[in-house]
């Protein structure tokens, strides 16, 4: 009688311990539930709200990492990504890919169009970024929808795609 009660708590234990382990997994490699904290997504993203992020999107993340082991996708215009900068997870839309064309302007405003959306920028964002008409190989631009409050490519340049953890699948 002993040996059954002993046998059925090891099964108890290794049955725990299994889900615990595909619980990591899961969070680790597949999808993730964050809590954004700013404002530089609202409206569409809300300051402490939560999102899903789907981290197989684009590649295979490193575990507590910041980039990419093996990279298979690239972001599309419109998608909202997470990415690493500065030490910190960020949330922003990609407005531009590889390849693509960007073009400033300084008439009325300084500004950039890449694609459909026409981008405001601040002065010190137009010098900094107005030789490069085209987004390197390798590379995204990405900004948030609030623009007047976001920190973003106007700021810091390019984002690189092995940076890119995963895409924001629900908000």
């Amino acid at each position: 009688m002993c040996n059954k009660k002993k046998s059925s708590l090891n099964h108890g234990f290794v049955l725990i311990l299994f889900g615990v382990l595909i619980g990591l997994f899961i969070k680790l490699f597949v999808f993730d539930i964050l809590n954004v904290s700013g404002v530089s997504m609202e409206p569409n993203v809300k300051d402490k709200s939560s999102v899903i992020v789907g981290k197989l999107s684009f590649g295979l993340v490193k575990p507590f990492g910041d980039d990419l082991i093996i990279q298979w996708g690239s972001p599309k215009p419109d998608d909202i990504i997470l990415y690493y900068y500065n030490n910190k997870t960020v949330i922003k839309r990609c407005v531009a890919v590889a390849g693509d064309t960007l073009e400033f302007s300084a008439f009325q405003g300084y500004s950039v169009c890449a694609g459909e959306n026409t981008i405001p920028l601040k002065e010190s964002q137009y010098q900094r970024l107005k030789h490069n008409s085209v987004v390197p190989e390798g590379m995204i631009f990405a900004v948030g929808d609030n623009y007047a409050e976001s920190i973003d490519s106007r700021d810091y340049g390019f984002v690189s795609e092995k940076n890119i953890l995963g895409k924001v699948l629900f908000r």
